[in-house]
This record gives C-alpha cells, sequence and structure tokens, in this order.
C-alpha cells in the first residue's frame, strides 16, 4: 500500500522555461506526469503560454514556497503548430514595431516580440541608454495589433542572452546556452586570476565583464593561497629566485633565478619558502 502511494506521489513543483536558457518559472503538475523535456501549456499573469519542462521537483524547497499555479495541459501536435505560426507573426511584429520606432524618431533598439500562447498580450524588448517616453508608440501598436502591448526594457546582457552569438572561446555563449540567471561578476575576480585587466581581454559580446569569471574563481582563491606571491623570493632545485609570473590553473610558476635565466617550475617543486630562506639569508 505504501510503495503505491509512493509510486502515485505528484512532484512538488514542475519548472518550466519559456525560452532557451531563460528563466525558470514554478507551476504545480496539475495531476499531469511531467518528464523533463516536455512541453506544457500553463497560464500565466500575462495569459496561456508554452513552455518546455526543465526541472522535475519531487520534494518541496524548504527556502522556497510552493508554486500556486498549475500546468494547464501538455503540449499536442497542435499547440507546438500554433506555438511555430506564432514564431512568424513575431518575426512580422517585430518588423513593423522597428519601422514605428523609427517614425516616432525614439533612441531606442528593439530586441524582440513576443506574443502570448493566446495572442491576446505582445511585449517587445528593447535596450536604450535612459528611459524613454514610448507612450504613443504603444497606442500606434495597439491599433496595428489589437491586442494588449507592453514595452519592456532590458539590459545589454540580457539583450545578449536573447541574440547569442560565439564567445572569444570559440563556443556559443554560455548564457545562450545554459545560463538561467545572471551573477553579479566584479572586477576583482579579474583581479585574483592574474588576468590582464584589458576590457578588451575580459569583456564578453555584451560589453560587460565575462561570466565565465565567475565559473573557476573559487579554485584560483584555493590555488591563490597555496602558491606563492609574485615577486616571493624562493629556492628551486636550481638555486634561488624571484617568482615573476603564476599561472594558476597550472599549478606552476616562472622564476627568475639570480643569473637572469627564466625557468617554469610546478609548485610543489619549491624546495624552501620564503620565511626559511630570508633566514638562511640573515644568519649569513
Amino acid at each position: 500500500m505504501s510503495n503505491q502511494t509512493t509510486h502515485n506521489q505528484q512532484p512538488a513543483a514542475v519548472g518550466v522555461c519559456f525560452r532557451r536558457a531563460g528563466r525558470v518559472y514554478y507551476f504545480r503538475p496539475g495531476g499531469l506526469e511531467i518528464e523533463p523535456g516536455e512541453f506544457v501549456v500553463v497560464e500565466t499573469e500575462k495569459g496561456l503560454d508554452i513552455g518546455q519542462v526543465v526541472y522535475v521537483k519531487e520534494k518541496p524547497d524548504k527556502n522556497q514556497p510552493l508554486p500556486t499555479r498549475s500546468l494547464v495541459r501538455k503540449a499536442a501536435r497542435a499547440d507546438v503548430r500554433r506555438e511555430l505560426r506564432l514564431q512568424d507573426k513575431e518575426q512580422k511584429a517585430f518588423e513593423i514595431c522597428a519601422q514605428e520606432i523609427a517614425a516616432h524618431h525614439l533612441d531606442m533598439d528593439l530586441v524582440e516580440a513576443d506574443y502570448t500562447f493566446d495572442s491576446k498580450q505582445l511585449t517587445f524588448l528593447f535596450t536604450a541608454e535612459e528611459r524613454v517616453d514610448f507612450r504613443e508608440l504603444v497606442k500606434d501598436l495597439a491599433e496595428t495589433f489589437h491586442c494588449r502591448i507592453e514595452l519592456r526594457q532590458i539590459g545589454v546582457r540580457d539583450a545578449t542572452k536573447l541574440h547569442g552569438g560565439v564567445g572569444p572561446c570559440g563556443r556559443p555563449l554560455c548564457c545562450t546556452t545554459f545560463m538561467r540567471d545572471f551573477e553579479s561578476v566584479g572586477i576583482h575576480l579579474a583581479k585574483d586570476q592574474d588576468l590582464s585587466l584589458n576590457p578588451e581581454n575580459i569583456s564578453g559580446m555584451c560589453g560587460r565583464l565575462m561570466c565565465c569569471l565567475r565559473f573557476e574563481h573559487d579554485r584560483y582563491v584555493e590555488l591563490d593561497e597555496k602558491l606563492p606571491d609574485k615577486g616571493t623570493q624562493i629556492m628551486t632545485e636550481h638555486g634561488p629566485g624571484k617568482v615573476i609570473q603564476r599561472l594558476l590553473l597550472k599549478e606552476k610558476l616562472k622564476v627568475r633565478l639570480e643569473d637572469g635565466k627564466e625557468i617554469e617550475i610546478a609548485a610543489d617543486e619549491v624546495s624552501q619558502p620564503q620565511e626559511e630562506l630570508s633566514q638562511q639569508t640573515k644568519n649569513h
């Protein structure tokens, strides 16, 4: 009896994403048996919408309240076909809105047009350097599309996430492929990793500091405490020298010996720490 109850127990919440690698919103399963990867129709504050299941939480999270909205149904083939037609409508709406923005001489860059699944609301996402008065634009768009219009200003990182692209590593952007939310990225991350502070070397396509600076930061901090600082006098098997560069992830040091020769050694090849070397120098 208990085994049957466990088997039929509904998951606590279902995480749904409405855009590839976008933010996850949680819903009650509503009696549906759902697997990650499936498409579902849900009721949102804007109306019906279609999204993809990315998480299924079997147990409730103590730090997060249970969702109040439930899934409406699994997406049928007709729902998927409707979504594809909406994407065509969104492209046309984007072109019309771009023309209207130019006609109103507004200093804003259109990023995306997004219909709700029931076509009752059309949202336009844009970027701008300053606040934009788009009230007249909204009126004209409402007369053109005969639905509720929303214009939403987003940041350059969000815009880049929507556009996509290839990073300096040669791979698709992290924000487009797997990152759900943005975390704060400060210049101290680049300093901790001994990176050049030239903006061209540490900035992403969005013009902000690269998100990937956070990915290995904890490891850099760990190695930073393990390896001697730049400028430290150390003893090696080749004689005394000074650390001129730290290759943190390789756990290696670039050392200049007393004769001017520069060598690269593993951190564990340092035969004497700075304190012992300093004490020997004092004794002599």
